[in-house]
């Protein structure tokens, strides 16, 4: 896990950008425990870097975690669970030591949890100004890599606590690099934290889906023309 400071702030939103994070925040405001699942839809789940079953682990021990934090916990506590391959990051506030030692106590508990890395604060429970700023900033993080085109968004995930912004997947060094940079660019970010599972390119090129072979009795029609292909006839 590595830590970095904030340069020079240049990443801008659109009004459409701003847009959409209020409306997730609008969405998530009445839970007190924020569960960040894997994400959803067919083309999402088949780029993502970890396999189908690890994504379903991960939805799996965030739901756990967060329901058996809320029972045991309850007030004295304000979590934020994330899980990718199995690594699971805290986040938020506690009142005390103990409570932050408790909390990460519960979720080793769960099945199928490989590591824990616990960021939780020992504070005062942040008000709904600071729940919005973190959203913002999220939100503001999300978009920047987007627009920086070379950083795999589908395998990176992006919360923040309290001004700080935590890192997680599966990616090289190279774009762990870039990732950072462009997250600690952002306005508002005081630092960011990587949660990283660092890959080599060869790692990488191993991840990587096998291209779709076309059937070899499959004619296809030539540049410009409307025909379907077809199938030619077995000799």
């Amino acid at each position: 896990m590595t830590t970095t400071r904030p340069s020079a702030n240049r990443t801008r939103l659109g009004t459409a950008v701003l847009g959409a994070v209020g409306l997730s925040l609008v969405l998530s405001a009445c839970a007190p425990l924020v569960l960040g699942g894997a994400a959803v839809g067919t083309a999402l789940v088949a780029s993502d870097r970890r396999s189908s079953a690890t994504q379903l682990e991960d939805q799996t021990i965030e739901m756990r975690a967060g329901s058996r934090i809320r029972e045991q916990l309850g007030g004295r506590a304000n979590v934020y669970v994330n899980s990718y391959n199995r690594q699971v990051l805290l986040t938020g506030e506690v009142q005390n030591e103990a409570t932050k030692t408790q909390a990460q106590s519960i979720v080793s508990g769960v099945d199928n949890v490989r590591s824990i890395v616990n960021e939780l604060q020992v504070i005062n429970s942040p008000g709904f100004s600071q729940r919005t700023t973190d959203t913002l900033i999220t939100g503001r993080v999300k978009a920047g890599f987007v627009d920086a085109r070379d950083i795999p968004t589908t395998a990176i995930k992006v919360t923040t606590t309290n001004n700080v912004v935590y890192l997680m997947g599966r990616v090289t060094a190279k774009e762990a690099e870039r990732a950072t940079h462009v997250a600690r660019n952002v306005d508002g970010v005081q630092r960011v934290v990587r949660v990283f599972e660092v890959l080599t390119e060869e790692e990488l090129k191993r991840l990587a889906p096998e291209p779709s072979v076309q059937p070899s009795n499959v004619v296809t029609p030539p540049p410009g023309s409307s025909a379907p292909a077809t199938t030619a006839p077995r000799q």
